[in-house]
């Protein structure tokens, strides 16, 4: 009976592996069963289609669905380190996952950690220094760079309203426009979601 038992658990353990084996979460942390809907989808697209050599060594981090304008939207958070093997092949990527999920846009963002800003007098539970890569404004920048993919930020403005909120004017490169155009709104409300900030994006003719 025990060994029977023993079967069953490892069959049974190796089909749970197997529908969360392109996510990968904090210990004790279990994904939800929209972001094990999405690893699948990843499992599938990587055993059936010729994305399968790029993303054998890719996992994420989680998944988020999220409703903006009546419009569903999925952010998938990804490794920092795998951000640049995922930009590889996002475009063809997000393509894939949006025929998946019957056209819901689709963003990628890597998973960054915010440290605190150090108070004067009080010991650091961190022993080294804060890197710059850890910091509020690099953590949002690095958001803005990411969901923008493969659109290049050539310039960006700060202006402040009479009621002394905040928008950003975010320029992009031409070149892409005809890839990231239809998701410009997408782009706004994810980044107001993720950082509460307001930004709009645009196709300048100039450079600044």
């Amino acid at each position: 009976h025990v060994a029977w038992f023993q079967a069953f658990s490892d069959i049974t353990n190796s089909k749970n592996m197997l529908s969360v084996s392109k996510i990968v979460k904090p210990p004790g942390d279990k994904p939800d069963e929209f972001e094990q809907s999405v690893s699948q989808a990843l499992l599938e697209l990587e055993m059936n289609s010729d994305l399968k050599a790029s993303l054998r060594e890719l996992h994420i981090r989680g998944a988020k669905e999220c409703e903006f304008n009546g419009k569903k939207v999925i952010i998938v958070f990804v490794p920092v380190p795998q951000l640049r093997q995922y930009q590889k092949i996002q475009v063809r990527l997000i393509r894939e996952l949006e025929k998946k999920f019957s056209g819901k846009h689709v963003v990628f963002v890597a998973q960054r950690r915010i440290l605190p800003k150090p108070k004067p007098k009080v010991v650091s539970k961190y022993k080294q220094k804060r890197p710059y890569s850890r910091t509020l404004t690099s953590v949002h920048n690095a958001i803005l760079d990411d969901l923008c993919y493969p659109a290049e930020i050539v310039g960006k403005r700060t202006r402040v309203r009479l009621d002394g909120s905040h928008l950003i004017k975010v320029h992009l490169d031409k070149n892409q426009q005809t890839n990231v155009e239809h998701k410009l709104e997408t782009f706004s409300a994810v980044y107001k979601k993720l950082c509460g900030k307001e930004v709009v994006f645009e196709f300048p003719d100039y450079m600044l």
